[in-house]
């Protein structure tokens, strides 16, 4: 029976096993197809960390094995006490989905631009007059979040899905994801076919800023194209600010723009099944001093950062996230398992937002 407050041991624990879990989980997506599978969940699930989706994801998965959950993926997560706020509760006996949740602490300092002199508060300590104070994270603890499979209660409400017919793009995504190239300071173009960009459906030129796309592809390949391309864009412009590895190996570059693609096309219920993301441990074994999983792990939470952003700045309808409707993020205290007379312990959440884990 969880206690009131988890032991340090404990504790460490198991963040070993969530740490273990999830390197087993990274490793399973550079096998086959499995990394085109976790990109459209997480494209559900993208206000979580990349990390903490793959461990959802598992464990859930784990449980329908186990014929704990009736579906095979989860839909909105949330902890014990959000969902109580919501006017539903943890069924007895279901198992939390351990996650990374950020550790914080509390710095103060009289001189914001030296860094030497930012000083850690004590808890319940105030800043003195004059100081400014931030919070920092300091690392991460285990936190456990429910499926609304796992609950039961006031009904949850569904968001309508538009069904996009065969060939077709939803509705104004094209226009969106031109409007941002062009934000970008890059010119628009059409190819007649795919011999006017050398055998690709679309090509991003940083020298002459310009953007092509195959004009002889249906709307929805068109629209993924262009996807491809406005990652390319915002990722991987020479002499950027962040040097990142996919501007040392096309090979990265590509999977990193594929996968951006394939979800905001998972995000506006695009059927992506016609087409497959590159085959990602052959590109991650080249990298020197890594190894595929690590490559496929960091590319992951590169991907997801660069899809939230370009979903955010878009102004399509688009498949709601993992939280339940209504949800407040400022709640939630959880427990790994749900006992049959006792509450849970009072053990914050921390909702894992955009930032996410390393």
């Amino acid at each position: 029976m969880p206690t009131n407050q988890q032991s340090r041991p404990d504790r460490d624990a198991k963040l070993v096993q969530l740490q273990e879990q999830l390197a087993a989980s990274v490793n399973a997506l550079v096998t086959g197809d499995e990394w085109k599978q976790a990109l459209e969940f997480a494209a559900r699930f993208r206000a979580r960390s990349f990390n903490n989706t793959l461990l959802i994801y598992t464990q859930h998965c784990a449980a329908f094995e186990r014929g704990l959950v009736p579906t095979p993926t989860p839909s909105y997560v949330a902890g014990f006490k959000q969902w109580q706020a919501l006017g539903r509760r943890v069924l007895v006996g279901q198992h939390g989905y351990g996650i990374l949740a950020p550790r914080t602490a509390r710095y103060a300092t009289s001189e914001p631009a030296v860094a030497e002199t930012w000083r850690r508060l004590s808890p319940g300590e105030r800043p003195r007059p004059g100081e400014t104070a931030r919070s920092k994270m300091i690392g991460v603890r285990p936190a456990y979040v429910w499926d609304v499979s796992q609950t039961d209660g006031r009904p949850i409400p569904k968001h309508p899905t538009a069904m996009l017919l065969q060939g077709d793009a939803p509705s104004g995504l094209w226009d969106g994801l031109a409007a941002l190239i062009r934000v970008a300071g890059f010119t628009l173009s059409s190819a007649s076919d795919a011999t006017e960009l050398g055998g690709a459906n679309g090509r991003t030129d940083f020298l002459n800023r310009t953007v092509a796309v195959r004009g002889d592809l249906e709307a929805a390949a068109q629209t993924k194209t262009l996807a491809h391309e406005l990652a390319h864009v915002r990722m991987h412009a020479p002499g950027g600010d962040v040097d990142t590895e996919a501007q040392h190996h096309r090979g990265i570059g590509e999977v990193e723009a594929e996968s951006v693609a394939l979800m905001i096309g998972a995000a506006h219920g695009m059927d992506t099944t016609g087409y497959s993301v590159p085959y990602v441990s052959t590109w991650a074994a080249s990298v020197t001093g890594r190894t595929p999983a690590e490559v496929v792990q960091s590319t992951g939470e590169r991907v997801r950062r660069a899809a939230v952003d370009i979903l955010n700045l878009l102004p399509t309808e688009q498949l709601g996230a993992s939280d339940p409707p209504g949800l407040q993020r400022n709640l939630g205290h959880s427990s790994p398992t749900v006992a049959a007379t006792t509450a849970p312990p009072n053990r914050p959440l921390d909702r894992v937002g955009s930032r996410g884990l390393a």
